[in-house]
């Protein structure tokens, strides 16, 4: 059964319960059975699947837009929409027919899926699959998560196979929870709630059933153009989306700081000082045009595919580039927000003060590193055809 409301109107509706978790999820370092049973009652675990996995396949202006809702609630809560969501949808959209309903249909998909996708693996070809070892880390909504995802370069005779290309495939196993091996290692400065625990497998069995190709742009089900785009569009869109949410809340947060807080030595409230007007409309107006980029970016991209044109590398550059210049733009608005908040901001359970934090512990990740921006003007200025990682 596909969602009866929007994707931001069911996020919004775990507002209140989110407020009363989010500190809670912290302690845990991993979201509170309260909040994963919300997010289910939401319809946001299965919301972005394909159709045949009760999905309503979003657009990418509507995946975004829900994204920035979460993360403005909680960084935790937000990259959680950001990592189970999608990898739930590119499992139900990529997975053979018969792995397919192993993982989603016999379990009336109720399926949640977290994990690390970066090939950190080896599989030795077998009779009917692949025998896994590897170890990964920071295997993001890996606490609640039924399966786990894992990626790995097959190997043959204990060489790596290799493609028409000469680059090695990369694939992604889905593996059941009780086979895998946790670690844990999830003991951060932010995102303390994401349950990102470390993992490994040891010569663990995977029928190729349950395996597919990490760029995969030929979906097995689901007819929205996100599945032809493939997962590193949708990582794109859900790291900038995830930064959004966060600074809007401490621009939010800070406003509201501002109106009532008196620094030591001033006459009048925070609001009153020229300097903080004149960063309140200066960030604000830095968050709206990263925005307003992603969704111009991501919906041109879409435009291309629907009209029956390619993803061609310089515009999957474009994507990229979008999604690391609205994290830095919301870097900075952050840490903007966190100063002017004075002592105020530095005080535990202030959602100010987590949003500092998380904002500084996803800002790490590299797929929004500096490398996307040389990556794409490489391309743009001819210097290379493209680049794998984009």
């Amino acid at each position: 059964m596909t969602m009866t409301m929007s994707g931001p109107e069911a996020a919004r509706t775990l507002r209140d319960l989110t407020a009363r978790e989010a500190e809670r999820s912290e302690q845990r370092r991993t979201l509170t059975d309260e909040l994963v049973a919300g997010l289910w009652s939401s319809g946001l675990l299965t919301w972005a699947n394909p159709a045949e996995a009760g999905g309503s396949e979003p657009t990418f202006t509507e995946m975004i837009e829900t994204w920035i809702e979460m993360a403005w609630q909680d960084g935790s809560l937000g990259w959680i929409g950001i990592a189970n969501i999608p990898s739930a949808a590119a499992a139900a959209a990529y997975l053979p027919a018969e792995g397919f309903a192993e993982v989603f249909t016999d379990r009336g998909n109720a399926t949640t899926i977290g994990g690390q996708f970066f090939p950190n693996g080896l599989g030795e070809a077998v009779d009917g699959g692949y025998r896994i070892t590897g170890a990964w880390n920071f295997g993001s909504g890996t606490g609640h998560a039924e399966y786990v995802a894992a990626g790995f370069i097959p190997t043959s005779g204990g060489e790596m196979e290799l493609g028409p290309d000469g680059i090695p495939p990369l694939l992604v196993a889905i593996i059941p929870r009780d086979e895998i091996s946790f670690t844990d290692g999830w003991h951060v400065q932010g995102l303390k709630g994401t349950g990102s625990y470390d993992y490994n497998v040891a010569d663990v069995f995977v029928p190729a059933r349950r395996v597919f190709a990490l760029f995969e742009t030929e979906p097995q089900r689901g007819s929205s153009v996100v599945f032809r785009m493939g997962l590193m569009p949708v990582t794109a869109a859900g790291h900038a989306a995830w930064a959004l949410g966060v600074a809007k809340s401490a621009l939010d947060d800070v406003a509201e700081l501002a109106i009532g807080k008196v620094r030591m030595g001033d006459e009048a409230s925070l609001a009153h000082r020229t300097t903080f007007q004149r960063g309140l409309s200066h960030h604000t107006a830095m968050w709206r045009a990263a925005r307003l980029l992603v969704l111009d970016a991501f919906a041109t991209a879409s435009e291309v595919l629907e009209e029956g044109g390619e993803l061609t590398p310089a515009i999957r550059g474009d994507l990229r580039v979008a999604a690391t210049y609205a994290t830095e733009a919301s870097r900075e608005v952050v840490e903007w927000a966190h100063l002017s908040g004075g002592t105020s901001a530095i005080r535990e359970g202030s959602r100010l003060e987590r949003a500092f934090r998380d904002m500084y512990t996803g800002t790490q990740h590299v797929f929004i590193g500096e490398k996307t921006y040389t990556d794409a003007a490489r391309i743009a200025l001819g210097l290379i055809d493209d680049q794998l990682g984009l």
